[in-house]
């Protein structure tokens, strides 16, 4: 009976073993069922009329690929661009496409195809195409153009003059319902190898609630986590995932400053808000108050932008103001969180003796947005974000810290924008899903994502 007993004993841990190593090891098969809060209108990395989000990106990095990627340590890796070089003192780039790269419409990719794409996007930008190469240059040195490449706006794709797009990524359109949903196959002959899903199911402009919802009764696999909310996902629900503070919570003002005395009025009203208590009881801890247009992950100075309140000081200048107008201040309304940081901030402003109106219609003085960051490089992560708050101008003839940091600083001084916060990206996931990281930009990679058997 004991030698049963110890025979059975081994078999089943053999079982058990086996099982285990079985979960581990990658599988293929299945859809991915996921849910998003943004919905957007169209697949074109290019289209400036869809706002930017994280899952806009996240669709892109599955349909489409860039001539260059960012690795964790914000270092380029090749691409669709195998190598590059440049001369001319970052004048003139030579970028040396992959062979055997085919779209989803089995059309080669060429240096023809890959200029015009670029072409496109980047205007300014003389890019022709030599060869198996593309030649990129420009009136002034570009010294992070690696970096600038590897932005999702700069996807390479193959446009059919309409609607109609084609990339290399590892999933292909099936089926497309602008701002409704999106359902892709993979691509068997993928250059980057075959993904492990069959395909995936993106369910859009779903709200936190609905996601939330969906993920408890298994009608879907991965969802969007409001960073306000993320303190009260159980464990038990699922695996909770985040990334580095992605996405730039900012006050941004129509137009440049007119007059000393807006100037005064702009101070004090930066003066009078309470970051700390705003990240702490209404975005309950996620995140990081912020003074700086730049998190101190990319830049490594963020922390020498100061955070703190001053109400007397916020007061005393209003006062030397004898008259100021009543500002009216914009949100999304789809968006819970922007509505109750409008309402606070109307809050702190009184207490300055400043008159903030929330709105979440029609043009306003100043608005609250949300802008993810694009790039772990510093300068083209500050170009980007400064592109989206009225600084179109501007530019870094460097990229060392010190010219990103005095480009930075100039441009914060201007009190066209007042940073608030910067906030980490967060998704939620039944036991199934495996291999599924969070970018630095604050998307999922699902390229090599793969579905295990449920807990």
């Amino acid at each position: 009976m004991k030698h049963f007993a110890c025979h059975w004993l081994a078999v089943s841990s053999l079982l058990w073993g086996l099982v285990a190593r079985a979960e581990t090891r990658p599988q293929y098969g299945g859809t991915l069922r996921v849910m998003t809060h943004a919905a957007p209108t169209s697949l074109d990395p290019a289209d400036a009329r869809v706002p930017e989000s994280f899952a806009r990106r996240g669709i892109t990095s599955m349909l489409f690929d860039t001539l260059v990627t960012m690795d964790e340590t914000g270092h380029p890796r090749p691409g669709l661009a195998e190598s590059w070089q440049s001369s001319g003192g970052n004048l003139r780039w030579q970028l040396r496409l992959r062979h055997g790269v085919k779209f989803h419409d089995g059309t080669s990719l060429t240096g023809e195809i890959a200029a015009a794409s670029l072409r496109l996007v980047n205007p300014m930008w003389s890019v022709r195409a030599d060869g198996d190469s593309v030649i990129i240059s420009w009136d002034v040195p570009i010294p992070d153009l690696p970096a600038e490449l590897a932005l999702s706006r700069n996807a390479i794709l193959k446009r059919d003059g309409g609607e109609g797009v084609s990339g290399t990524g590892p999933f292909h359109i099936v089926e497309w319902q602008p701002g409704k949903k999106l359902t892709l196959a993979a691509e068997e002959d993928c250059w980057r190898g075959r993904p492990f899903l069959d395909g995936v199911e993106i369910e859009l402009g779903r709200s936190f609630r609905e996601q939330s919802a969906a993920l408890e009764a298994n009608r879907a696999d991965v969802i969007e986590i409001a960073p306000e909310q993320a303190h009260r996902y159980s464990p038990g629900k699922g695996q909770l995932v985040s990334s580095a503070p992605a996405e730039l919570v900012a006050l941004v003002f129509a137009r440049d400053i007119a007059s000393p005395d807006e100037k005064l009025l702009r101070e004090a009203l930066g003066l009078s808000l309470e970051r700390g208590s705003m990240h702490s009881v209404l975005l309950q801890g996620a995140g990081q108050p912020a003074g700086s247009l730049l998190p101190t992950w990319i830049s490594g100075y963020g922390f020498v932008f100061s955070t703190q309140s001053n109400l007397p000081r916020a007061r005393q200048l209003r006062d030397r103001v004898q008259t100021a107008r009543i500002w009216t201040i914009g949100y999304d309304a789809n968006d819970p969180l922007a509505r109750l940081l409008v309402e606070r901030i109307a809050l702190n402003a009184k207490d300055a003796r400043l008159s903030l109106v929330p709105t979440s219609v029609g043009s306003t003085d100043l608005r609250l947005m949300r802008i993810p960051v694009a790039s772990s490089n510093p300068r083209v992560a500050l170009l980007w974000i400064a592109a989206r708050t009225g600084f179109a101008n501007l530019k870094i003839e460097g990229g060392t810290v010190e010219e990103v940091f005095a480009t930075e600083q100039a441009a914060i001084a201007t009190l066209r924008v007042i940073p608030l916060f910067h906030l980490p990206a967060f998704y939620a996931a039944n036991s199934r899903l495996k291999d599924w990281p969070v970018r630095t930009d604050g998307t999922l990679d699902l390229a090599n994502a793969w579905l295990g058997v449920a807990k």
